[in-house]
């Protein structure tokens, strides 16, 4: 294959495959392109061809190995990270499995390339002493406080994602009998949220104070436009610091709008609300995706454990091991 076919399967993968037939999120072109330009500079380095000087041949096993290794020991990647990079080198070339059989037997060596196991780790979230503090960190006789405080008790009641935050705007609520919340989440699902009395009330003064407009955004830039990703991360973060004074257990807590999330599932289960009620809620491709809370929550392992029956093991006296099981014991 011709280098000028390759350079046109990756601009039709991207124009037709991504965003015509599957009709993937701006957040997935965002992160296949990213994989791409730092695929093709780490094949320009080694190779010393152009990127659109490549040809199908050259991303080979050998290379794609090479890049991912790269990835972890001089990006200092994760697993995670390195397993994302080759789910989006994957589709494509599963793209061109379609378009390119001449090629299949490198393609399905390319595709034979296993993810790499990584450790899971339990996650992190907020307990309600926690949940209090960082909420009454805003100053509230300011306006970025009230809003501040506002866009932190919203994220922990509902649950939203930080693109589904920022997103919102006020047309997107509804504030009377069965007040709720709109949005269109991961995979373009729509769903509806249920917000408290008291949620209600602090978004009433919130929207009083802005001005009705269903056009305008609930939670606003300075500007009035959107707030961006990083501007959230970036509020979600300073909060704890003044929280800690309080609540000194935040200090030990990297706080980060995906721990609000978990948060929002956290209370809900320890509520006693069904898995299958919180993935919904959540917006969670399937039930099983809220196993992570369950292995998190030690309350409810402890209350599993008072409904167990002690052993009625007698206590017997101490005897050594076997000089030979011992030894094959402590290697």
């Amino acid at each position: 294959m011709s280098s000028t076919n390759f350079a046109a399967l990756l601009e039709t993968f991207f124009t037709d495959r991504l965003i015509a037939q599957r009709r993937v999120s701006p957040h997935t072109v965002a992160s296949y392109r990213d994989t791409f330009r730092l695929l093709l500079q780490f094949a320009h380095n080694e190779l010393g061809k152009s990127p659109s000087k490549l040809a199908m041949t050259d991303l080979n096993t050998t290379l794609i190995g090479a890049f991912l290794d790269n990835l972890e020991k001089a990006r200092a990647n994760s697993s995670r990270s390195r397993n994302l990079r080759l789910t989006a080198i994957r589709s494509f070339f599963r793209y061109t499995a379609m378009e390119c059989p001449e090629h299949s037997a490198g393609i399905q060596r390319v595709l034979a390339i296993p993810p790499k196991r990584q450790s899971s780790r339990l996650v992190d979230f907020l307990t309600r002493p926690e949940i209090e503090a960082l909420v009454a960190a805003p100053d509230q006789t300011t306006w970025l406080g009230r809003r501040d405080r506002g866009l932190l008790l919203f994220a922990i009641q509902t649950g939203l994602r930080v693109s589904e935050l920022i997103g919102l705007r006020q047309g997107d609520i509804y504030l009377g009998r069965g007040a709720h919340v709109r949005c269109e989440g991961k995979g373009r699902k729509q769903r509806c949220t249920p917000l408290t009395r008291t949620k209600v009330q602090a978004l009433r003064a919130w929207v009083r104070e802005q001005g009705r407009d269903e056009t305008k955004f609930l939670f606003p830039s300075t500007h009035g436009g959107q707030l961006s990703h990083d501007s959230v991360q970036y509020l979600v973060a300073k909060y704890p610091t003044s929280a800690a004074i309080s609540c000194p257990t935040l200090r030990k807590k990297r706080v980060s709008p995906h721990v609000l999330r978990h948060t929002t599932a956290m209370e809900l289960l320890q509520a006693g609300v069904d898995r299958s009620v919180i993935a919904l809620w959540l917006g969670h491709e399937s039930v099983e995706t809220t196993q992570i809370y369950l292995d998190a929550n030690l309350a409810l392992k402890e209350d599993a454990l008072k409904k167990t029956s002690p052993l009625n093991a007698r206590v017997g006296r101490f005897k050594p091991d076997d000089q030979l099981l011992s030894f094959l014991r402590d290697l």
